[in-house]
């Protein structure tokens, strides 16, 4: 019995491309556009240079400028829009190479939070007490994960 149904190695890798492209185009670009959009804002407002002050101190920690954090919040509403502060700074001179390392992980290991919490958490049955400390531990995950990320940048 011949397998004739075995699709070719280019339809498949066509079928993926146009999934990849789909999932580009209304999922990861509009969020890095408004992350670039966020950051302008922010700069021209100077909201940008207050959240340094505010978040300086505890972003110092991790060897981090205080606008870093806007990358952390931004992570944590969305991965893509994380992603797209982080070249946003990078862009701008404000963030380095091993800034953009140290935060890496943290914005994979509590990215898109807010995005995701209800849509996943709530339709599996996790009871809505426990959300919170989920969420918590992935951040302290996060910032765990930045120490870790400086220490080794330093070496």
């Amino acid at each position: 019995m011949a397998d004739a149904a075995k699709p070719m190695i280019t339809d498949v890798f066509v079928a993926g491309a146009r999934k990849g492209w789909n999932i580009a185009t209304t999922s990861t670009l509009p969020n890095v556009l408004m992350a670039f959009i966020i950051i302008y804002a922010l700069e021209l407002t100077g909201a940008l240079q207050g959240m340094a002050w505010l978040f300086g101190p505890v972003m110092k920690l991790f060897g981090l400028p205080g606008e870093a954090a806007a990358v952390l919040i931004g992570g944590w509403m969305s991965m893509g829009g994380g992603v797209g502060v982080a070249i946003s700074l990078f862009e701008k001179g404000i963030l380095s190479g091993e800034h953009l390392a140290i935060l890496a992980p943290a914005i994979y290991l509590m990215g898109s939070q807010v995005q995701y919490a209800g849509r996943i958490l709530g339709v599996v049955g996790i009871p809505a007490k426990r959300i919170p400390l989920m969420i918590a531990l992935s951040v302290l995950n996060a910032f765990c994960a930045m120490l870790i990320m400086r220490v080794l940048i330093l070496e």
